[in-house]
């Protein structure tokens, strides 16, 4: 069978393409929540305690987390695709637990089967699009895939947010989940093949040294591994604080929610277009320094946000934080696939996912009890340096890796 495989780009595009249409889906399902939930939380539950309204994402975040790392241990297994469909078919029910849940507790439920769904399809579309392309395009492919996922986050949440604006909160904003989720599912039902076969076709030509222990070493032995592991759940810890407390920062300025919306939505939508570019950078340039300079400019952007009360000035932000997350996030995946060997490819992914989601929970977890104890803008600036420390993790632990077309070329 492998004998017929061919890797590469172009020599697989039709279901390359496939997959980034999939993870467009997969990317909707949380911008479903993510303009809208403060309001949603504080109109229909009456939660008011930052804390409490961010457990949803702290929720999220941890089985999100889980399910990344089973999704890496078991996709040799069982096969990226089965596992695909298992995460479609757990994503369906979601938007209609959120029209009809009668208390807090069935969103944080909600959340939960969100987190394990987002887990088991986005990581399996990841490592699909890696076993695709082989080794020339893996930066270009990351993203691809990431911004189709992050462009479908910004659209959706402002359609969230401006369909809240008119028709109210609930349940109108939610019917958009019940379309993604069901559309995604039959696109990978009937036009989605597995793509193990072309593990087998590169691991016949890789030379890479296998980890003793993967778990370890991607935490923390490995340089690289383990700086990309911490940017990553740093990352992840910024963008959950900005989840849960920009919609707030918004609700106390009195912005509308479609305003709010459209703020909310800039971070993700340029995050997402900005990877059709830094994917590929990434193959060219140093990932070292992208990775760097990513960190560094999010955290920048954070700490102005508690200067800033215009509208303009705000979207400005939005766009720099975008930016700065465009120029790391697919740059993770690439690095990573680089320094990894084909078949422990997908388990290194899974831990990776593992702590950078485990990101989202302690930075809903962390910013909600600093804001409840010593206020937002509080919580805003612990996010924003700890983003900046990361940045130098990055500059002072991981070493430069060599150029990938070096290495073909050898």
């Amino acid at each position: 069978m492998t004998q017929h495989v061919k890797l590469g780009l172009k020599e697989n595009w039709k279901q390359f393409t496939l997959l980034v249409i999939v993870n467009a889906f997969v990317g909707g399902m949380i911008g479903m929540e993510r303009a809208i939930f403060p309001q949603f939380a504080a109109s229909e539950f009456h939660v008011s305690s930052k804390t409490a309204i961010l457990s949803f994402i702290i929720a999220f975040g941890t089985s999100k987390a889980i399910a990344n790392y089973f999704t890496g241990r078991l996709a040799n297994r069982f096969g990226r695709r089965n596992l695909l469909l298992v995460g479609w078919l757990i994503a369906i029910p979601i938007p209609f637990l959120l029209i009809y849940a009668p208390s807090w507790n069935w969103v944080i439920f909600a959340n939960v089967l969100l987190g394990w769904s987002q887990g088991l399809t986005w990581s399996s579309t990841v490592v699909m699009k890696i076993d695709l392309v082989g080794q020339k395009d893996r930066g270009l492919a990351m993203g691809l895939n990431e911004f189709a996922g992050y462009f479908a986050v910004g659209i959706v949440t402002f359609l969230t947010g401006y369909i809240a604006g008119v028709y109210g909160i609930t349940p109108y904003p939610f019917y958009l989940g019940i379309a993604i989720s069901i559309s995604g599912f039959l696109l990978t039902v009937f036009w989605v093949k597995d793509t193990r076969h072309f593990v087998e076709k590169e691991s016949v030509t890789d030379h890479s040294i296998a980890l003793e222990n993967v778990f370890v070493e991607t935490t923390l032995k490995d340089k690289t591994l383990s700086s990309v592991t911490q940017a990553g759940l740093v990352n992840n810890l910024n963008d959950g604080m900005i989840w849960g407390l920009l919609p707030m920062v918004l609700l106390s300025l009195d912005y509308s929610a479609q305003n709010s919306g459209i703020i909310a939505a800039v971070y993700p939508t340029v995050w997402g277009i900005g990877q059709l570019f830094t994917g590929k950078m990434s193959d060219i340039y140093s990932k070292k320094s992208m990775l760097f300079w990513g960190m560094l400019l999010q955290g920048l952007a954070i700490l102005v946000i508690p200067f800033s009360t215009n509208f303009y000035v705000l979207v400005l932000i939005s766009t720099l934080l975008g930016l700065g997350t465009a120029l790391v996030y697919p740059t993770f995946l690439s690095t990573i696939a680089q320094v990894t060997a084909p078949r422990q490819r997908a388990e290194v992914i899974g831990v990776f996912r593992l702590w950078r989601d485990f990101g989202y929970a302690f930075g809903a977890l962390i910013s909600g009890v600093t804001a409840d104890l010593f206020g937002i803008e509080a919580a805003i600036f612990l996010i924003g340096g700890l983003t900046i420390i990361s940045s130098f993790i990055i500059q002072f632990r991981m070493p430069e890796l060599r150029h990938e077309m070096d290495e073909q070329n050898e």
